[in-house]
């Protein structure tokens, strides 16, 4: 059984443009995205999943370089573009991730796989949110992905992957990973340059190595004002703007 992680990332980001190639310890963004979750060690093959728009030709450049796979598709139907990507690699069991968080720890990674393995169609540990936002992980199968691909209609479940099966929890056997502590409230992921200079002050003291959550934790709480550089930020702007987008795909009965 072929376990892929796929991470989806663009240069066209909405808010911090060419984010997910920005500097970070000397190393891009999306270099420690994939060094942490090949960290996990749990995958047959590590794949980044980018559009087919000429914007993201320094996304497969930089994949090259690192000798790590590049599937190119859909611009905005993000759903389409993960489809074809697994398929492509013939997955049987694919875990996304998203290249705008490199502070992806590999421990979280493994449990969310680890469940998977007790006969889920879908694990995720950002449903009801206990982990900061950064450290999302989903993993499911291809015929569940294949079921979402086939169904999925509106903006938002194409964009943003997998609302489909939490919006449909009678069609899909769903488990969720939770911690006892919730720090729901952190925010470890990078949307806007506030995020960036909170993560770059991070690795700042931690290093440009895979450290993982509590060696975080105990950095913010040692130094409260770096936690302090990115609070504040509307963690569902991006959704909220694909729910818009819903509203204008359909009539307001259909919503």
């Amino acid at each position: 059984m072929k376990t892929v992680a796929i991470i989806q990332g663009r240069m066209s980001s909405r808010r911090l443009p060419g984010k997910i190639l920005e500097d970070i310890a000397g190393s891009p963004l999306l270099a420690h995205v994939i060094r942490r979750t090949k960290a996990a060690d749990r995958f047959d093959e590590v794949i980044v999943a980018t559009s087919a728009d000429s914007s993201d030709d320094r996304v497969q450049d930089f994949c090259k370089m690192e000798n790590v796979p590049c599937f190119r598709g859909s611009l905005n139907d993000v759903l389409d573009r993960y489809y074809q990507a697994a398929k492509s690699s013939g997955a049987d069991r694919i875990v996304r991730l998203t290249a705008d968080c490199p502070l992806l720890d590999p421990v979280v990674i493994r449990m969310v796989i680890d469940a998977l393995d007790e006969h889920y169609d879908y694990v995720s540990n950002a449903l009801h949110r206990t982990y900061p936002k950064g450290l999302d992980t989903e993993a499911f199968s291809l015929q569940t992905l294949a079921r979402v691909w086939e169904q999925a209609r509106l903006p938002s479940e194409r964009e943003h992957v997998t609302p489909f099966i939490y919006k449909n929890p009678t069609l899909f056997r769903i488990k969720e990973i939770t911690q006892q502590t919730d720090r729901s409230t952190l925010r470890w992921t990078v949307d806007e340059q506030r995020d960036l200079d909170f993560v770059r002050a991070v690795y700042k003291e931690l290093g440009d190595g895979v450290f993982h959550q509590e060696e975080i934790l105990s950095l913010l709480k040692a130094h409260p004002e770096i936690q302090k550089l990115n609070e504040g930020i509307d963690p569902n702007e991006g959704y909220r703007q694909s729910l818009e987008e819903d509203a204008a795909f359909l009539p307001p009965a259909q919503l």
